[in-house]
């Protein structure tokens, strides 16, 4: 069967391609390998132009081709999603060339690039708390960088994946009833996340606690403990008596009140 005329063409442009390619990885032309690897940078080809600059990138370290080398390498990482390696060679850019015209876009793609890192929530929250680092860093260095606002949401939705975290930690302690740890989480929550979205939350959640605690003592605790539950019921309504939480903790607070009447009427031995 006979192949069309155009189709043998690009087959024929193909397999001159990757000769030529094949042909100057095997060789030691350093200039031909930063040419080539260059050329196919520019063309998207990341994983062929990689191959080459990882041949030649120890050779130009410290030469005057060595910062756009060094830049491409990096991005070539960046755009093939090794977020690991992208956000390490970009800090090393930074470090080798901080006046560097790309040092900027450098900075903010090495803290993206760990910002990419982070995994969901329920995860270790390492590469979280690196990727809220070099962004913060990102922010203090380059104050009027046009990428400021992004970086700065970047930064709310790490922040808010930790609250997450913490969060999610102390509802945990709360349903294994585990409820003096989940007094003190949740609690240590309010006071280190001021303005989360999960602040309301974290007060009911202390108050059911609380409250939880209170009604599964021994008899002798009882009392002392209810009256530490309607400390934390004063809390919550302080600042949310107007929201959805409301009535249930209204509920439990009347439980409260009715165990606490019952409690001081009983007989003392």
């Amino acid at each position: 069967m006979r192949l069309p005329i155009f189709t043998l063409l690009c087959l024929t442009i193909f397999l001159s391609s990757c000769s030529q390619y094949q042909k100057v990885l095997r060789k030691d032309d350093m200039g031909k390998k930063y040419a080539f690897a260059d050329s196919l940078y520019k063309k998207g080809k990341y994983r062929k132009s990689l191959k080459l600059m990882e041949q030649i990138v120890p050779s130009y370290r410290g030469k005057p081709q060595g910062e756009k080398l060094m830049f491409i390498y990096a991005n070539t990482y960046y755009n093939l999603e090794d977020f690991y390696l992208s956000g390490y060679q970009f800090e090393r850019f930074t470090q080798a060339y901080p006046q560097s015209d790309s040092a900027e876009v450098a900075s903010f793609k090495a803290a993206k690039s760990f910002y990419q890192l982070s995994p969901r929530y329920s995860l270790d929250q390492k590469d979280t708390g690196k990727g809220l680092e070099k962004l913060q860093e990102f922010i203090n260095s380059y104050p009027n960088s046009a990428k400021r606002v992004e970086a700065n949401t970047l930064v709310a939705e790490l922040t808010a994946k930790l609250e997450k975290k913490e969060f999610e930690t102390a509802k945990q302690y709360l349903r294994v009833e585990d409820y003096k740890a989940a007094i003190d989480a949740f609690d240590n929550f309010i006071t280190d996340n001021p303005g989360s979205k999960l602040r309301k939350d974290a007060f009911y959640g202390r108050f059911m606690a609380a409250y939880k605690l209170a009604v599964n003592s021994i008899p002798s605790l009882v009392q002392e403990r209810l009256v530490t539950a309607k400390g934390y019921y004063n809390n919550f309504m302080k600042y949310y008596k107007d929201t959805d939480l409301a009535p249930e903790a209204i509920e439990i607070f009347q439980d409260i009140e009715a165990r606490t009447v019952t409690t001081e009427k009983e007989p003392t031995s």
